[in-house]
């Protein structure tokens, strides 16, 4: 029994020396101490209470004293109390301080909270970036379409870079550029002898404002010729032109048959009411013989002259076909 009791014990002391060492860092604090960069044994198990990471928060201090930037632990657990990249944000302030580039920690902190990647951005201050557009497609006034591919050069403005338009923009702003410079140019060959007229427009222009870079250069890296889209809409045009023409006359011939139709309509009413009228002649012929004011004689001159009248309609008939199969 008094073995188990000391068993028991010992395992007690063990847990409870290794939880006191877990939450009292001793070597982060001797660390800290004999790197210039004091932290408290007190703010130190604040830390592990708070749920910091004690250990990122020393060295992340240890490496910017070093750097001889005063950054105080506080700061350095605030930013990683709202879930900011501490380590991110102090070497980028070492970067920049190596630079010479005018960096406070505040700003850093809020560049590294807004999204974007601190360090990376001081990188880009350094070494500028180089952007390669897609393939942008103009017309110029001659109708011929060109193709331009450009490389631009942008370098990271630290002061815009919390609320400033990013890659896209740049990206947006060039091709759009391009696209005027090279529709109001009167001639594609004109651009082709000289791309970098293109180039040097497009920057005149301060595609930058308001962005989070500075472009630095703008590079023509590729000018190809595309279709002729001047022939190509006269061609459609004349093609639109000649649908509605074919349009028109299929409207004027359906009207020319419909009044040809309504003509017939009426010659054949026209017909049958001198069919009507001619077959009234022989009954009022009959009551003129019977009433004595039409003789034999009258009879047949009529007769006579109904027969030339024909006879003479026939021999017309006949000149106009002769003369129409000549």
């Amino acid at each position: 029994m008094d073995a188990t009791v000391l068993l028991f014990v010992i395992f007690i002391s063990v847990i409870l020396f290794v939880f006191i060492l877990w939450i009292v860092p001793v070597a982060l604090f001797v660390q800290a101490l004999l790197s210039g960069a004091y932290v408290g044994i007190g703010t130190l198990i604040g830390m592990r209470l708070r749920g910091v990471n004690p250990r990122v928060i020393v060295l992340s201090r240890v490496a910017a004293i070093k750097a001889g930037l005063p950054v105080t632990s506080d700061q350095l657990e605030t930013h990683y109390l709202a879930r900011g990249n501490v380590q991110r944000v102090v070497q980028a302030l070492i970067s920049a301080d190596k630079a010479n580039i005018n960096l406070t920690f505040e700003r850093a902190c809020a560049i590294d909270l807004a999204g974007r990647d601190v360090l990376e951005a001081v990188k880009m201050t350094v070494n500028p970036k180089v952007i390669t557009t897609p393939i942008v497609a103009a017309v110029a006034k001659d109708g011929i379409q060109l193709k331009a591919v450009t490389r631009v050069t942008v370098r990271a403005n630290i002061e815009k870079l919390v609320g400033g338009a990013g890659e896209e923009t740049i990206i947006a702003r060039v091709g759009e550029g391009i696209v005027s410079t090279i529709g109001s140019a009167e001639s594609h060959k004109g651009v082709l002898e000289n791309p970098d007229k293109i180039s040097k427009t497009v920057l005149s222009k301060g595609l930058d404002a308001g962005t989070a870079f500075e472009i630095l250069s703008i590079d023509i890296a590729d000018v190809d010729v595309g279709e002729n889209i001047g022939a190509k809409l006269q061609t459609d045009q004349a093609e639109a032109d000649k649908k509605v023409a074919q349009a028109k006359a299929e409207s004027r011939r359906a009207m020319a048959i419909a009044a040809e139709q309504e003509m017939k309509a009426k010659a054949q009413e026209m017909r049958a009411n001198v069919i009507e009228k001619e077959a009234l002649i022989p009954m009022a012929m009959a009551d003129a013989f019977r009433a004595g004011n039409l003789g034999v004689m009258d009879y047949y001159q009529m007769r006579n002259i109904v027969s030339d009248t024909e006879m003479r309609e026939g021999i017309a008939k006949q000149s106009n076909q002769a003369k129409t199969e000549q």
